[in-house]
């Protein structure tokens, strides 16, 4: 798919359904080896997201995540549900926005015991600043039932591990306190989504509502009441952030149809004269003729070439880590073999490789501003 949509997975129903509650007449979408997707827009509102279920673990939800990022190529992924508070910071139904997921197993055993070796992925500034907006406003509570306290938002570390945490006192309870005492939250999913975000360049936002405190309360009748409601806030804050996601791509794509500094070309494809006035013009280009100027997939192919080289050339000097490196590759091998089909389902195929590319490469400026170009070349082949 082509458009520009936020995908939202979540780990287990009662999540989905907090979710799903947002939607307007969702559609199902099957993925080619089953998965099954709802699409819609958010109620008042252009907004598309497509929905996901992943069940519950980092293994499972990382598979899910990378599927969702090829079949969807979407403008960010976000994972919504209920986690566990951490030495009581983050009071019941809150929010916990992370800036940070620790995956905590990671580690190494010896004869002097468990030392930490976490794997740590940072949120994409952007989706951050993103995030911060609402949570000022606050316009994100409006379904928060009257009388009822209302819910804020919190930005820290989530920890996601393997296991259920529901103890303050077992080995594993103490050990995460002296290796990771400045996480918020902890749940078993965003390391996986955030290592598939990172290896397929899309941004990942992780969104977790308080629903219990990991003190083994977990399985009691308070749980039932708090998990509800923790998964609507998150749900509510989630759909806010999906909205201003699409509008910021809007904003990006309205600047790369300018080139971002005001400069263009004008084209006539019919009889007729062509005016262009402003106070200075330079570089402009006026064609008359019958035909647009025809953007031939060899061009097309021998920008990516091009682009190759440059990618290679960031790489030699440390700019991309070698991860990035390979799934910019990979990537890019896609967009090349797609062309050289010349179909229009397989230019679409290489449209969404190259806006894969676009998120891997979008941290280093000379890279960012060819993927524009090619982005735009591959649109005038579709």
């Amino acid at each position: 798919m082509t458009e520009d949509l936020t995908v939202i997975l979540t780990a287990f129903n009662l999540e989905y359904e907090a979710v799903r509650r947002k939607l307007v007449e969702p559609q199902v979408h099957r993925h080619d080896r089953g998965t099954l997707f709802e699409v819609g827009n958010l109620h008042d509102s252009t907004c598309r997201v497509a929905l996901g279920l992943t069940g519950k673990g980092n293994h499972p939800a990382a598979v899910l995540a990378e599927r969702a990022i090829q079949e969807f190529s979407p403008v960010a992924v976000l994972f919504v549900g209920v986690a566990g508070a951490l030495w009581d910071a983050t009071p019941l139904g809150d929010v916990v926005v992370a800036t940070h997921v620790y995956a905590y197993h990671g580690g190494t055993n010896d004869d002097e015991g468990l030392k930490a070796r976490p794997r740590v992925w940072e949120v994409a500034h952007e989706v951050s600043q993103l995030a911060s907006h609402p949570s000022r406003t606050g316009d994100w509570t409006t379904d928060v039932p009257q009388g009822a306290r209302t819910p804020r938002v919190h930005f820290g570390a989530i920890a996601a591990g393997e296991v259920v945490q529901n103890s303050r006192v077992s080995y594993e309870a103490k050990w995460i306190r002296q290796h990771y005492n400045d996480a918020m939250a902890i749940e078993m999913e965003a390391a996986g989504v955030a290592q598939a975000g990172h290896l397929n360049g899309s941004p990942v936002a992780v969104i977790r509502g308080i629903s219990d405190t990991a003190d083994g309360s977990k399985t009691s009748s308070g749980d039932n009441i708090w998990q509800p409601q923790a998964a609507a806030n998150a749900a509510a804050f989630a759909a806010r952030l999906a909205e201003e996601l699409t509008n910021e791509r809007e904003h990006i794509a309205m600047h790369e149809r300018t080139n971002g500094n005001g400069t263009g070309t004008v084209n006539n494809y019919s009889s007729g004269s062509v005016g262009i006035q402003a106070a200075h013009v330079t570089h402009s280009t006026v064609r008359m003729g019958a035909e647009p100027p025809a953007s031939t997939v060899t061009s097309l192919l021998a920008e990516l070439n091009a682009f190759r080289d440059n990618l290679r050339r960031e790489h030699s000097t440390g700019t991309l880590d070698d991860e990035t490196y390979e799934a910019a590759r990979v990537e890019l091998d896609i967009a090349s073999k797609a062309l050289d089909t010349d179909t229009p389902a397989d230019t679409s195929k290489s449209l969404l490789a190259l806006r894969r590319l676009r998120g891997l490469t979008a941290d280093v400026a000379s890279l960012a501003t060819a993927i524009t170009s090619l982005i735009a070349a591959a649109k005038g082949l579709s």
